[in-house]
Parts: structure tokens; C-alpha cells; sequence
């Protein structure tokens, strides 16, 4: 048998949804090894979060110290690492957001284990499970056997459905050593504050990328309106017409809402990756050889200064009705 061990990602008692498709991922693994899936929480004064990944029908391991209020690779990396060992765990994983990128690896290297990233699904059973992850900007599915006894891995939360509840599920304290003097220190985390959802996990995002020529505000009215998130291109990002945590993209954040809407986006490919998951995409672009039409489900050749304000005025409308 092969036990998963999931580390979930919590931030002020809150949890990141991301974690649940973490879980589902860990599931997965698990029916093809017939081995327990096993989540770990850390922080301070997280009983409340603890509880709910374990409705979820997992057995949780709180790690609740003063010293875990605030992530820091060195105070977390350990815990990890001797519950894994204690867990005899054979599969280490999270959620490939900012977070789990830092953690895993490390916690890799600790346990020696070959790293699977951004994994889309599984192949084959009992030792012998595979990870199907990205290359090449997504244009090549790669089914890797990582060959170490323990195996390390990142999921893509929006290739995951989110756990579904189940019963059987239980919290245990995990023990937390004295790490000693570090060589870093928590200092501050300034939150980047906004009346939207945040962008990974919106049910709608609006996008914008060069055709915008660094006027958001239409974009930002349509994502008002619609109650979504506001995305963008690496271009806009680099032109610095909005703030990088906006970015989508290879090198970006991954979304996958109910509906993406993409507005003076050619369609690069490196932006494509971050995106092409979205359950509907609607693109607005005045080029009619724009290779976002390849992947949109609906698209609407048009200048977006034009069209989007004529779209919002139909959204005000629709709603007075």
C-alpha cells in the first residue's frame, strides 16, 4: 500500500480551496495504491480548519504551534517531513499555488524523493503509479515514473474536481520540535486588499492583455458587474498597467472558472496554459485571426472600447428587468 500525504494551505483559519482539489488528487492516488490519504494543517489556533478538511472524510494531522502562525519554509519543512516519515508516507504532495511550489520541493529534498510538478492526473497503480504533467507550454503531456521510494508532487488544482464529503474522518495533533535558531524571520504579509474574488478561484474572471493599451477601467466595470475576478496577460503585467498577482498564464496563475472572458488577448500560448481549462471562453479581439478564436467558444470580432461598454449596458439592463 501506498500512503498520500496532502498538505493543505490555510491562511488566517481560512482555507484555500486549492487544498480540496489537493485532497481529491490524494484520493485519486490512493484507490489505484489501496493505501489512506493523510492531510496535514499548519498554523496557530487552526481546531476550526482542522475540522473541516476532516469532514471530508481524511485523517488530519493539526500541527498547532506559536511558531507556525506565519509560513516560513524553515519552521514548516520539518513538520512535514517527520509526519511524512512517521506516516511511512509514499506519495508527498499539495496544490501547485505559490505556497505548495515552495514547500514541496523542499520537503523533497529532504526526504529524497523525485518531484512530479503541475500534475494533471495519474497513470498506473500500486508502486508503479505514474504523473501526467505539462511541457512545453502544455503542447506535450508527459507521463513520468518518478523511480525514489517516496515521490514527491504538485497537483494543478483546476485539472482536480474538489473532494467530495465523506465520513470516517478524524483529527490527530501532529508534534511540532523546537526547529532552533533560523535563519530567517517573519516580518509582515501586506495582503493586497479587494472588494473581488480572488482570481484563482472565481467563478468568472475578465481578462485583458495588449489590445487594452493599458486602459482597464471598461474590464474592471464588466468584472463589477458580473461579480468576477480581474485577470491579465503577461504583457499587461510587464507594461505595468496592473499589478503582477494578476497575471494568468504559464509563468502566471492558473484559473479555471465557469466563464473567462478574454478581452484584447491575441492568445499566446504561454497564456493559453493558464486559462484553457475555463468551462466557457468568450473572446473579444478587432483581429479575426486572433488565435484566442481557436480556443474560445464564442467570439466577437470587435474593438473592446466599443464592445464592452455595449455589454455592460445590456447587463445593467438584463438585471433592472
Amino acid at each position: 500500500m501506498g500512503n498520500v500525504l496532502i498538505v493543505a494551505e490555510q491562511s488566517g483559519g481560512h482555507l484555500k480551496k486549492a487544498s480540496l482539489h489537493a485532497i481529491a488528487a490524494g484520493q485519486a492516488i490512493a484507490a489505484r495504491t489501496g493505501g489512506k490519504v493523510h492531510v496535514a494543517v499548519l498554523g496557530k489556533g487552526i481546531g476550526a480548519v482542522a475540522t473541516e478538511l476532516a469532514s471530508f472524510g481524511v485523517t488530519v494531522h493539526a500541527a498547532d504551534a506559536a511558531g507556525l502562525e506565519h509560513y516560513l519554509a524553515e519552521t514548516f519543512t520539518p513538520v512535514v517531513v517527520e509526519l511524512a516519515k512517521g506516516l511511512g508516507a509514499t506519495f508527498v504532495g499539495a496544490a501547485a499555488t505559490a505556497f505548495g511550489k515552495d514547500l514541496v520541493p523542499r520537503v523533497a529534498a529532504r526526504l529524497g524523493a523525485a518531484t512530479a510538478t503541475e500534475v494533471l492526473g495519474f497513470g498506473g497503480s500500486g508502486a508503479a503509479v505514474t504523473f501526467l504533467r505539462p511541457m512545453w507550454a502544455g503542447n506535450v503531456l508527459a507521463e513520468v515514473d518518478l523511480a525514489t521510494p517516496v515521490k514527491a508532487f504538485t497537483i494543478r488544482p483546476t485539472e482536480f474536481p474538489v473532494a467530495p464529503k465523506g465520513a470516517g474522518g478524524e483529527v490527530k495533533a501532529a508534534a511540532v520540535a523546537d526547529p532552533g535558531p533560523l535563519p530567517t524571520r517573519f516580518v509582515e504579509f501586506k495582503e493586497v486588499k479587494s472588494a473581488r474574488p480572488e482570481l484563482t478561484e472565481a467563478r468568472i474572471v475578465v481578462s485583458g492583455g495588449r489590445g487594452t493599451k493599458g486602459d482597464f477601467k471598461e474590464l474592471e466595470g464588466l468584472a463589477d458587474d458580473l461579480g468576477a475576478a480581474v485577470g491579465a496577460t503577461r504583457a499587461a503585467v510587464d507594461a505595468g498597467w496592473v499589478q503582477n498577482d494578476l497575471q494568468v498564464g504559464q509563468t502566471g496563475k492558473v484559473v479555471a472558472p465557469e466563464l473567462y472572458v478574454a478581452a484584447g488577448i491575441s492568445g499566446a500560448i504561454q497564456h493559453l496554459a493558464g486559462m484553457k481549462g475555463s468551462k466557457v471562453i468568450v473572446a473579444i479581439n478587432k483581429d479575426p485571426e486572433a488565435p484566442i478564436f481557436q480556443l474560445a467558444d464564442y467570439g466577437l470580432v470587435a474593438d473592446l472600447f466599443k464592445a464592452v461598454p455595449e455589454l455592460r449596458e445590456k447587463i445593467r439592463a438584463g438585471k433592472g428587468s
